[in-house]
């Protein structure tokens, strides 16, 4: 009689349950991203970037594909740190070349997609280097769904980033940021030659002050877009998803739509892909490329630093081009693996 009486399900608790359980899964991550992205504004030096790339631009961008490799950082964390990065001089191509594969290429999603999926990748050794035709071999025969997914995710990065280098960020950035970039600009120019001490205490409050305004910004266009992904997961006939994974000339595309509304985590997302039998392996790729690198969330989030024309853009170029590839790519891992 002490206990309190358990409330009757209702579709608005449902809902609720739906967003906490999104919210509470992303918050860190988020954190975590603006935690970085303070202490990029405020440790890293301007200059340290521009030394670090190769000044071909090309050469660059297929570098920063591999960035997640050594900073591995999932979607919900990638925008903030993205936009620090820019305003340090990583060059546009580059720093969206990251954000769209960071969620993608990096070890942590590499473990879960194989693990999902039950397959066994081997543990690279340096003793491999000598062997690499062996070593890609044997990754493709063993796990073709992890490196389907992670070769696919960095060559539609790779080819955003590319196709970004044509344009100045005034023309595709919101003014604020693209006005912060110049600020930043002009400010690495005058340190050239004025050199300002800062103290470790003064770089450590910048460094919170700074990420606690990008966790606001962040975090209100993420609960934006959980509410919807809610709402969707818990009102809409699941039973209709699995008629739709029927017919073959609009399953990948479908599952591309629901990997939008879904919102899910990269480093979570192919336990919910490997059970769909309904699905084939190329619809699954979809899934798993696509959902990363766009989804509800993620526009909300890329619309505080990108034009909304330029989120549109991104949004129809990076559906079509998966969705044209992932049947082909797919097809090309399981002949290698042969």
């Amino acid at each position: 009689m002490f206990l309190a009486a358990t409330p009757e399900p209702s579709r608005l608790g449902d809902v609720l349950m739906a967003f906490l359980s999104i919210v509470f899964e992303g918050a860190p991550y988020i954190l975590i991203g603006t935690l970085l992205s303070g202490f990029i504004d405020a440790f890293l030096p301007s200059k340290l970037i521009d030394r670090a790339l190769p000044r071909n631009k090309v050469l660059s961008t297929l570098i920063a594909g591999f960035l997640g490799l050594v900073f591995p950082v999932c979607e919900c964390a990638i925008v903030p740190v993205i936009r620090r990065l820019v305003q340090k001089g990583l060059p546009l191509g580059c720093a969206v070349t990251y954000m769209l594969a960071a969620p993608i290429v990096n070890p942590i999603v590499a473990v879960s997609t194989a693990t999902a999926f039950k397959e066994s990748v081997k543990l690279f050794q340096w003793s491999d280097l000598s062997h690499p035709s062996l070593l890609i071999e044997h990754l493709v025969a063993s796990a073709p769904m992890t490196l389907s997914r992670l070769s696919l995710g960095y060559t539609v990065a790779v080819l955003a980033g590319l196709l970004v280098i044509f344009f100045r960020p005034a023309q595709l950035l919101q003014k604020k940021v693209a006005d912060s970039i110049e600020a930043a600009n002009a400010a690495r120019e005058e340190a050239g030659t004025t050199v300002v001490a800062s103290s470790f205490d003064s770089k450590l409050v910048q460094s919170m002050r700074t990420a606690m305004r990008d966790f606001l910004d962040t975090g209100m266009y993420f609960a934006i877009g959980v509410m919807i992904t809610a709402v969707f997961n818990t009102q809409v006939n699941q039973a209709i998803i699995d008629r739709v994974a029927s017919n073959g000339l609009i399953a990948t595309p479908a599952i591309m739509m629901l990997a939008v509304v879904l919102s899910l985590c990269s480093t979570s997302d192919a336990f919910i892909a490997a059970p769909m039998a309904s699905f084939n392996a190329a619809s699954k790729l979809a899934f798993l490329v696509f959902g990363p690198m766009m989804d509800i969330k993620l526009m909300f989030m890329y619309s505080n630093v990108f034009k909304r024309s330029v989120v549109v853009a991104m949004f129809f170029g990076l559906l079509i081009v998966i969705g044209a590839l992932a049947s082909p790519w797919s097809q090309m891992i399981l002949n290698l693996a042969k």
